[in-house]
């Protein structure tokens, strides 16, 4: 199995969910390990579980996940970047930058889907890429997607808190913008290469 190719495309396919949990931690109050293990264990089994799934749909299925996967992956980051846009005009606190108490199960649910909807059409194309052939070698290589994305994401949602708490106000108005633009780049990604 190619450890070095499965490597980088964990990498790859978790840095929508390390630029959610950056974010996520420069908006939050209180930031402490048990918040970011508990966000990051999260992003890291969906990161996980969607190319699994991926992989079971098999090539059969490759069509009609490729036809819809950036829909969802537009709406939910459209919905929950809007939500935090207005969030930012509504708040002022003593430490302007993290103006939320606490995340919501339902949204980080939310995040953790919408950031990994890629990865279930990695799943497809996984045993190839990297020699995955049977059942043992895939849950191995989902596994370490998995734990790739687990600990940069809880080193994002650290690097969020100190840098949102260096920045100003605008940090959730920045977060929201940048999870719209997730949104709209795994769009815009899949409508280029479809064109294509």
């Amino acid at each position: 199995m190619d450890f070095i190719s499965l490597a980088g495309i964990a990498v790859g396919l978790s840095m929508d969910a390390f630029a959610v949990s950056v974010t996520n931690g420069a908006v939050t109050k209180k930031v402490d390990f048990p918040f970011a293990l508990r966000m990051a264990a999260c992003f890291g089994l969906f990161q996980a579980f969607m190319p699994f799934i991926g992989w079971l749909v098999g090539t059969a299925g490759a069509g009609f996940i490729s036809s819809i996967d950036h829909w969802i992956a537009l709406i939910l980051l459209l919905i929950i970047g809007g939500q935090m846009l207005r969030e930012s005009f509504s708040h002022e606190d003593e430490c302007p930058a993290a103006s939320r108490e606490a995340i919501s199960l339902k949204m980080l649910l939310a995040m953790a889907v919408a950031t990994s909807i890629d990865a279930l059409a990695t799943g497809i194309i996984l045993p190839g890429a990297v020699g995955a052939s049977t059942v043992p070698l895939m849950l191995l290589s989902v596994g370490i997607i998995g734990v790739i994305t687990l600990i940069l994401c809880t080193a994002g949602v650290f690097i969020g808190k100190k840098f949102g708490c260096l920045l100003s106000s605008k940090a959730e108005l920045a977060g929201g913008i940048v999870l719209i633009l997730i949104g709209v780049k795994i769009f815009v990604d899949h409508m280029f290469l479809s064109a294509g």
